[in-house]
C-alpha cells in the first residue's frame, strides 16, 4: 500500500472505488478517504472505520451501475481481475476500471512467482494441464469452494494487460528479484 499511496498521490478526501476488496487493506493508509468497496452479494465483510468514510456496494465489477464516467478519483483492484472469468469478462472489468476512475491501480499475480498465490503449489502454471486437472479433481472432494476458485483463476500475461489497459504503466512487483505480481496503473 505504501507504493500505491506514493505513486498515485493519495491524499485526504480522495474518493476511491475498491473493486473486490475489504476494509482491512485500507487501515494502513494514513489519509482519511472516501472509500466505496464493491463486492458480489455476501462477500464484503462490513465493518466500520474510525479513519475512513465507507460505502459498501453489492454488484459486479464487470458492470458497475449507478456511477458515471470518471466518478472516482481512483479505482483500485487487488487480485481480482484473474477471478472474473473468460477474456470477454476481463475486458469488461478493465473497461469499467478505466471508465469509473480518473486514475486506477490494478494488481494481479504473475505466473512467474515460484509459489502460486491461490493454491500454494510450486510452479503451478507450468504443470501440464492434465496434472493440474488431476490435482483439482482430488481437491474438489475435500474443499469444493476453494477448488472452484483455484480452477476459475486465470493469470494474465503482461501483453494481455497491455491490451486491456493501453494507456497504463505496468511494472512487476518483485520479491528477491522474482516477479510476484503485475501492477498496472494510470495517473
Amino acid at each position: 500500500m505504501r507504493s500505491y499511496v506514493a505513486i498515485m498521490g493519495i491524499a485526504d478526501g480522495m474518493s476511491i472505488l475498491d473493486l473486490g476488496g475489504q476494509l482491512e487493506i485500507w487501515e494502513s493508509v494514513p489519509y482519511r478517504l472516501n472509500l466505496s468497496i464493491l463486492n458480489k452479494p455476501g462477500i464484503a465483510i462490513r465493518s466500520t472505520s474510525k479513519q475512513h468514510e465507507i460505502t459498501y456496494i453489492e454488484g459486479d465489477g464487470c458492470n458497475v451501475e449507478g456511477y458515471g464516467d470518471r466518478h472516482f478519483d481512483t479505482v483500485f483492484s487487488n487480485s481480482v481481475i484473474e477471478h472474473v472469468g473468460a477474456a470477454d469478462k476481463r475486458a469488461r472489468f478493465a473497461s469499467e476500471v478505466r471508465r469509473l476512475g480518473r486514475s486506477y491501480w490494478v494488481q494481479t499475480p504473475t505466473k512467474w512467482f515460484p509459489i502460486e498465490a491461490h493454491c500454494g503449489m510450486p510452479f503451478w502454471w507450468f504443470y501440464p494441464a492434465i496434472l493440474r486437472y488431476w490435482f483439482i479433481q482430488r481437491w474438489r472432494k475435500k474443499l469444493p469452494a476453494w477448488t472452484s476458485m483455484v480452477e476459475e483463476t486465470t493469470v494474465l500475461s503482461k501483453s494481455e494487460l497491455r491490451q486491456l489497459f493501453p494507456e497504463a504503466t505496468i511494472f512487476a512487483e518483485t520479491i528477491l528479484g522474482i516477479p510476484k505480481s503485475w501492477i498496472v496503473y494510470f495517473r
